[in-house]
């Protein structure tokens, strides 16, 4: 199983383009060692010639630039991108969907709850249906059953429903509904290899410990450091668990998590801007790699 990170940061990337803070002033200064970051999504291959791509981040013209597998090379206009999932609704993970039009018709993947929030509060589909046939709907179901992409068929894929909110504009915002945000456990039919995938996780319970617990590698949220990082830096008024998001730091955290955890690969995806992993030299980075968990960035390639 080939896996490439697009895309590393949380929403806005790093450095956020109206954020001031000491993260994103320090890596435009070069006072912090830090790499910038785009946001958030990844790709998946089982012969790493045809790929599904995993959410549709804002930054994905730039992204398949940078990765030359995803580079129209076989016909006069083309790509790789042999299907698409969508792991939730929210604005940082679907609206490369509309840089994609021109090569519309594309298969995507998603929950019934998803394909709701993008035909009313954000219509995607019905805005690209103007465009050859725009985006073509593959229901993703949450009963623990496994499907698969046609081009890479040895991928098998179940969804794992995750406890979030529904995006601002979503008419059930107030009122979540299992399928608002899953996360992907992946397998490789040929070699056995695991993938558990959920950039966005604000709550872990002992069913979806089960799920991790099988996976090789686990790509997961790493948005915040500590909950009231954004009141902290004084750029936000919410807590991560307000905007489901579980922090790294203190007792429950995600460092706890993954301890807990016997998988070969532990990996953090989605840094918001704020937090202080992201700074090569901080002590919470240290701190990370004394636990052995890697933090994802932009190009980073794994094999399973």
């Amino acid at each position: 199983m080939h896996i490439q990170i697009l895309g590393s940061a949380a929403g806005g990337g790093f450095p956020q383009w109206n954020c001031n803070c000491r993260n994103c002033r320090g890596v435009r200064a070069g006072s912090v060692r830090a790499q910038p970051r785009t946001q958030s999504s990844i790709a998946l291959s089982d012969n790493g010639q045809d790929w599904i791509l995993c959410n549709a981040s804002p930054d994905i013209r730039v992204q398949i630039e940078a990765f030359p597998a995803l580079n129209p090379a076989r016909r006069l206009r083309d790509s790789a991108i042999a299907g698409i999932i969508l792991l939730d609704s929210q604005i940082d993970h679907t609206t490369g969907l509309l840089t994609l039009r021109e090569g519309c018709p594309h298969q995507v993947w998603c929950s019934e709850m998803v394909h709701q929030d993008l035909t009313s509060g954000f219509p995607l589909f019905n805005m690209l249906s103007h465009w050859n046939g725009g985006l073509q709907h593959n229901l993703i179901t949450l009963d623990g059953e496994p499907f698969s992409i046609a081009a890479c068929a040895n991928l098998s894929i179940t969804a794992v429903p995750l406890r979030s909110s529904a995006p601002p504009y979503s008419p059930h915002r107030g009122n979540p509904h299992p399928g608002d945000n899953i996360g992907l456990f992946v397998e490789d039919r040929r070699t056995g290899s695991t993938l558990f995938y959920a950039p966005g996780l604000g709550q872990v319970d002992e069913p979806l410990l089960a799920w991790m617990r099988r996976a090789d590698c686990l790509l997961v949220d790493g948005t915040l450091w500590r909950d009231d990082e954004m009141r902290v830096c004084e750029v936000g008024d919410k807590l991560g668990s307000e905007m489901g998001h579980l922090c790294q730091s203190g007792p429950g955290g995600m460092i706890e998590v993954l301890d807990g955890l016997p998988s070969a690969r532990k990996i953090l995806i989605h840094i918001n801007n704020t937090n202080p992993i992201l700074d090569l030299d901080s002590p919470e980075r240290a701190e990370l790699d004394a636990h052995g968990i890697e933090v994802a960035f932009d190009g980073m390639s794994i094999v399973l």
